[in-house]
């Protein structure tokens, strides 16, 4: 049997208005998936996502909830499949542009999943200007984090392009576990926590040392306050603007090894140049700004076989908003990165938080947080390209949930040499949601800039005297 860990069942009883579903949205070369007649060969596509489905966790299965007493609740699998409730097309006006696509996937991600089935659909969108193919991948954020939803899209695919199409193996239904299954595992569930807590209390070094560990990451998350910004005024909406950044990875990894930091903190340094255009675009004063994001790191290293579930910890990043110069950004969020990470990172979930009653109460209280600005990911994607019934997949953008009072959160994946972003806004809140996008892909070019440029005057942080030195690395663009 397979439980629901407390991250999932966060996810399962959070903000109920809201729609926890992860996903990616991609572009396909065309020319291949269209008969001569126009059409979209859906059945050939269906035929060869149902082929590869075993290979996707939950994927024909549902959440089942047993009563009161039997523990909390399992993926059982669906009494019935069918593929075509869950690959379906969704045709776009002919030549229709990226705009008019992601308006499309907004439209789709409003409908709802239906709980009754596995929680999972694919959108085929058909009709983009030359020749392309979109595509819209989502789940229930039950089913997979970050990393173990990369992993179930890339299972669709194909490594080669002729790659010949297996047959779908068999699939039969296995049954419900019965009442007397139920209750004896959890009982021996029970009994495993009992049997931990006990080892707890008998060793109260070991717990002493543990919470020292862990307890940094604590305090970096619960002591310190986010400054407040229009990013954070009040609960969010039910409806969303998307904005696709387009950068390189090589480049960025180049631009992290020239500041002495990862391609992690090159995007976060994009995302502060992001922020300050969009604040100041608000009339807001930046000042000495700083922003205080939640950067999901995964723990699926911890566990073996293929990841799946949630199994997620955070560190929180200061992004220096008020910076004006990019390379500096980079260079202060390298340190604060590289500091933090010494330490070790909890579960989102643990603790106090397996309890149900904490995990709806700390749904009450999210649209009212001051400790974070907002949520980004970043998750490493395929290095070599794709391919879906012989089609190239040319590009692939993750899309990841907002909740609470967060207007706008950023998901980034690398794919053969790609490194995409996504932003993800409310759109009554962050309706401007293009503006940060231009100052993310402006950041990105003037840090590109800098590989190929000499160091100039130093530009001095608010505050410093004239003379004193930084510390930091020169910078010779003028603030914008």
């Amino acid at each position: 049997m397979e439980r629901l860990s407390a991250q999932d069942l966060a996810s399962v009883t959070g903000d109920v208005r809201l729609a926890l579903d992860i996903g990616a949205i991609g572009f396909l070369d065309g020319t291949g998936l269209v008969d001569g007649g126009g059409r979209f060969r859906i059945e050939a596509v269906r035929q060869v996502i149902e082929s590869r489905l075993q290979l996707v966790p939950h994927s024909r299965q549902v959440l089942y909830r047993p009563r009161p007493g039997l523990g909390w609740p399992l993926w059982v699998d669906a009494a019935a499949f069918d593929i075509a409730d869950h690959v379906r097309v969704f045709p776009l006006a002919v030549l229709a542009g990226q705009a008019q696509f992601l308006a499309a996937c907004e439209q789709l991600r409003r409908r709802r999943l239906d709980l009754s089935r596995p929680r999972w659909q694919v959108w085929f969108l058909p009709g983009l200007a030359d020749g392309r193919v979109g595509v819209f991948l989502r789940m229930h954020h039950a089913m997979a984090d970050g990393v173990a939803a990369v992993a179930a899209f890339s299972a669709l695919f194909d490594l080669t392009a002729d790659s010949p199409a297996p047959a779908a193996p068999p699939w039969t239904p296995a049954p419900v576990p019965s009442t007397r299954e139920l209750l004896g595992d959890n009982a021996r569930r029970r009994a495993r926590e009992l049997d931990r807590a006990l080892s707890g209390l008998l060793d109260p070094a070991g717990m002493l040392r543990r919470g020292r560990r862990t307890w940094p990451a604590w305090r970096e998350a619960v002591v310190h306050r986010a400054p407040r910004t229009s990013l954070n005024r009040g609960r969010i909406g039910l409806n969303r603007r998307l904005a696709l950044v387009r950068g390189d990875l090589c480049r960025a990894s180049q631009i992290a090894r020239a500041h002495g930091g990862t391609v992690n903190d090159v995007v976060l340094a994009a995302v502060a140049g992001g922020l300050r255009e969009l604040l100041l675009a608000r009339g807001e004063p930046v000042g000495d700004l700083v922003l205080r994001a939640s950067v999901p790191v995964s723990l699926h290293q911890e566990q073996s076989g293929r990841p799946q579930g949630n199994r997620v910890g955070w560190m929180i990043v200061p992004l220096p908003a008020g910076e004006p110069c990019p390379a500096r950004r980079l260079t202060m969020i390298a340190a604060e990165s590289a500091e933090r990470k010494k330490n070790a990172r909890p579960e989102i979930t643990g603790g106090i938080f397996r309890f149900i009653l904490a995990q709806r109460v700390l749904g009450l209280l999210l649209p009212h947080q001051r400790h974070l600005n907002m949520f980004i990911t970043n998750v490493p994607g395929p290095p070599g390209p794709l391919y879906l019934a012989g089609a190239p997949l040319l590009e692939v953008f993750p899309v990841l949930p907002i909740t609470g009072n967060m207007a706008l959160g950023v998901a980034v994946t690398s794919y053969a040499g790609q490194l995409n972003l996504t932003a993800v806004a409310d759109q009554d809140r962050c309706g401007d949601v293009e503006v940060f996008a231009d100052g993310v892909r402006r950041a990105l070019e003037e840090l590109a800039q800098s590989l190929a440029q000499p160091p100039g005057p130093a530009i001095r942080p608010p505050g410093q005297p004239a003379g004193e030195e930084s510390g930091l690395p020169a910078c010779q663009w003028p603030s914008h």
